[in-house]
């Protein structure tokens, strides 16, 4: 028996037992593992820190403190969320993340268009592959491998259990391409919110009064495919429930910036952010290439 196997068979049965408990009881759980992560090992506190102090320089530092701490309760409950992602009933489900506005998608589907769901590590994004249940529109979803073949194999049977489908992260040109050849009407959901290469960087801009790298491949796509653009606004009203508002982007011929669509998703998230900072994932390094934009020349 190779290792990998070894590995699944020993971690699975946990995750399913998991999986398969009541979230009141998982939720205790994630507040034993809050205090190891935030008190103990103190995971990533000082990029958190640092993230706040940027994003909210005139908040005063015990209202940060407030958010810090807050934003690693939930994000130790997304980890446990997802695992409960794996038993989670469709009923469940639907109780806990509500879409209130799926009509869009409707409308959508007579445009004829391709559509680019834009989301952000804000929220609960996790529990979006029941997002099949309203619409017609063929749906995908970009990961990133799970190195593990096993553990691989059983995410992606699970994941798409409710009609979604899940695509590798480098897989997603090639899948759009080949739907675009055969006239494929399809939702791509895309998380664009962390920091990109520098030498994959097309573009700079600001984002919450600092000048950073950000991704622009799902404008580029949108403009070579004539594809829809749709930011996904999530809520959370409490612990375990979660509200989507779907939001589209269009700039309507008022082309300012050379990147008018991921501007406009950037100012949107900054506010849901702003509205509620308790409920995004800090722990990125958002700020990481701060200073090394290029001077633009002048003539």
């Amino acid at each position: 028996m190779n290792k990998e196997r070894t590995i699944f068979l020993l971690v699975y049965p946990v995750l399913y037992i998991f999986s398969k408990l009541p979230l009141s009881i998982l939720y205790r759980i994630s507040n034993l593992i809050y205090y190891l992560v935030y008190y103990i090992i103190g995971y990533r506190k000082k990029t958190v820190r640092k993230n706040l102090a940027l994003c909210f320089p005139k908040k005063e530092g015990s209202e940060r403190l407030k958010i810090e701490k807050k934003s690693f309760r939930h994000f130790v409950d997304i980890f446990i969320e997802m695992i409960k992602g794996f038993g989670i009933s469709q009923t469940e489900l639907d109780k806990r993340y509500k879409y209130m506005n799926p009509e869009i998608f409707r409308t959508l589907e007579n445009e004829g268009k391709s559509i680019i769901l834009l989301g952000a590590h804000q929220g609960n994004w996790e529990w979006l592959f029941n997002i099949n249940s309203h619409t017609k529109i063929k749906c995908y979803g970009a990961y990133r491998k799970v190195e593990n073949k096993y553990f691989e194999n059983f995410v992606q049977k699970n994941r798409g259990r409710f009609g979604c489908h899940f695509i590798l992260t480098k897989d997603t040109i090639p899948q759009i391409l080949k739907n675009y050849k055969n006239n494929v009407q399809s939702v791509y959901g895309l998380l664009s919110d962390q920091s990109p290469q520098l030498h994959k960087t097309h573009y700079w801009s600001q984002f919450f009064g600092h000048q950073v790298p950000i991704h622009t491949g799902a404008e580029m796509l949108a403009k070579r495919f004539d594809f829809n653009v749709v930011y996904m606004k999530i809520k959370m009203p409490k612990r375990g429930y979660y509200e989507i508002t779907f939001e589209r982007l269009t700039t309507n011929g008022n082309e300012k910036s050379e990147y008018p669509l991921t501007d406009l998703y950037l100012k949107s998230l900054e506010n849901d952010i702003s509205l509620d900072p308790n409920i995004y994932f800090w722990t990125h390094k958002r700020f990481k290439h701060l200073g090394k934009a290029p001077i633009k020349k002048t003539l």
